[in-house]
C-alpha cells in the first residue's frame, strides 16, 4: 500500500501545484487512500519532496533528485537557503532566521540534516527558523556563515 501511496503522490505533485501537506492530504483521499497527516509527513519526508517556487510564482511540492552524499546535500542546502532565508540574526546563543513565508520548514530541514557543530536544537515555523546553539561565540560564527545565503 506505501509503494502504491509514494507512485500516487509523485504522479499528484507533477500534476498539480500542491503546496501544503492538508492539499495533499485531501488528493490522496480523493483518491481512495485512507492517510492521516502524520502519514503524509513521513511520506513527504521518505520521498524526500522539497517546496520549489512555480512558473506562477507560488510553492509546491517536487521531487527532489539531487544525489544523496555530502556534495550534494550542501549543493541542496545551498540552493534552498538562498531561496528562503531573508535575514539571520542572534541574540546571545539564539539564532533567528526569518525566511520568505512557508520556506522556514524546507530551509530547516535542510539546516538539521548537515548536523552543524555546536547546534542544540531547531524550530521552525511559517516564516521564522530558532537555533538554540551552546554559547554565543558559536552563533556569531554561524550566523556569519548562514549570512552568505541571503540573496
Amino acid at each position: 500500500m506505501k509503494k502504491a501511496r509514494h507512485k500516487k503522490i509523485l504522479s499528484l505533485i507533477s500534476e498539480f501545484n500542491i503546496d501544503r501537506q492538508e492539499v495533499l492530504l485531501e488528493y490522496l483521499k480523493n483518491e481512495g487512500f485512507k492517510v492521516t497527516q502524520a502519514t503524509v509527513s513521513r511520506d513527504i519526508k521518505e520521498l524526500n519532496l522539497v517546496k520549489i517556487v512555480s512558473s506562477n510564482g507560488e510553492y509546491k511540492y517536487a521531487q527532489n533528485t539531487i544525489v544523496e552524499d555530502t556534495k550534494a546535500a550542501f549543493t541542496r542546502f545551498d540552493y534552498i537557503f538562498s531561496e528562503s532565508i531573508k535575514t539571520v540574526d542572534y541574540a546571545q546563543n539564539i539564532i533567528v532566521i526569518k525566511c520568505h513565508t512557508a520556506m522556514a520548514q524546507a530551509a530547516c530541514e535542510m539546516f538539521d540534516n548537515l548536523h552543524w557543530d555546536g547546534v542544540v536544537g531547531t524550530l521552525a515555523g511559517e516564516n521564522t527558523i530558532f537555533i538554540v546553539v551552546k554559547n554565543e561565540d558559536i552563533a556569531h560564527n554561524l550566523c556569519e556563515k548562514l549570512r552568505h545565503y541571503i540573496k
